[in-house]
């Protein structure tokens, strides 16, 4: 069966489905059925991290599917101390045998740690991957202006992905901006705000929820997809899982997208990049 879920062709010239399945503090003894529930509902993008330290859960997942390789979308992440460490290959080649894998579909620097001053050699590193296959598209996330601005200036190869805070209070205009004339995708991380704020709550996305009689998440969600965003929402939840799937039987009006627009404050409810090192 065809999957109704989008794909946006990366600068790698690699496919990803603009919605996919995150397992940010899923706790590695529920994530292999967490996984297997959202495979099962139809997503084909999971993303997880080193530092999650679920990879190997997933990997598992992965294997009891029976869902062929090529059709799933797989992205990790870096953890933190392993560049600053200097084992990025020693990093990449362990989330490689915890997901049971041969290559990634998407490796992701998760943080830039400015004040150590260590992302750009190691995104020299991702390039190797990039290079021989290992990787078939290399990005970041958490990545400010500047710190893109450098590896444009110092490297070869331009981030696929910047994988960031994005919800409807905090919309990072200026950063969605510079990384479409760089042809850098936007991915949005805690797409429903984290439950930090009342979200669902405002009176733009009630609104269009009752208009089109759907859940208030599937508005935010829908939201992202119509503004351009790859977005990866997360539940252990099937029956939640499944709402958050559910996107592509309703559309935003301009109005409805103009209103959920006009949310934003430019308010993280997340760390700071230029504070995290």
């Amino acid at each position: 069966m065809t999957s109704p879920v989008p794909t946006i062709v990366l600068n790698s010239g690699k496919s990803i489905p603009q919605l996919g399945f995150g397992v940010f503090l899923v706790d590695p003894a529920d994530t292999q059925r967490v996984v297997e529930d959202a495979l099962e509902v139809g997503y084909r993008h999971i993303d997880t991290a080193t530092g999650y330290n679920n990879e190997a859960e997933v990997g598992a997942a992965l294997r009891a599917s029976g869902i062929p390789r090529e059709e799933i979308f797989v992205t990790t992440k870096l953890r933190n101390d392993h560049h600053k460490a200097r084992d990025v290959e020693g990093a990449f080649a362990r989330s490689l045998d915890a997901l049971g894998l041969d290559y990634l579909d998407l490796y992701l620097i998760h943080w830039p740690m400015p004040a150590n001053d260590f992302y750009v050699d190691t995104w020299r590193t991702f390039e190797t991957f990039a290079a021989d296959g290992r990787a078939a598209s290399i990005g970041v996330s958490n990545f400010l202006i500047p710190h893109l601005q450098r590896l444009l200036a110092e490297t070869d190869i331009v981030p696929a992905v910047n994988q960031v805070e994005l919800h409807p209070i905090f919309q990072q205009r200026e950063l969605r901006a510079f990384q479409a004339e760089h042809g850098i995708q936007t991915e949005a991380w805690g797409p429903l705000g984290q439950g930090k704020y009342d979200l669902f709550g405002m009176q733009a996305i009630q609104d269009a929820a009752a208009a089109h009689g759907v859940q208030p998440a599937q508005v935010v969600l829908r939201w992202h997809l119509q503004t351009g965003n790859i977005v990866i929402p997360k539940s252990n939840r099937r029956e939640r899982m499944a709402q958050n799937f559910d996107l592509f039987g309703f559309e935003l009006s301009a109005d409805e997208m103009a209103a959920i627009d006009a949310l934003d404050e430019n308010r993280r409810v997340g760390g700071n990049p230029a504070d995290i090192n």
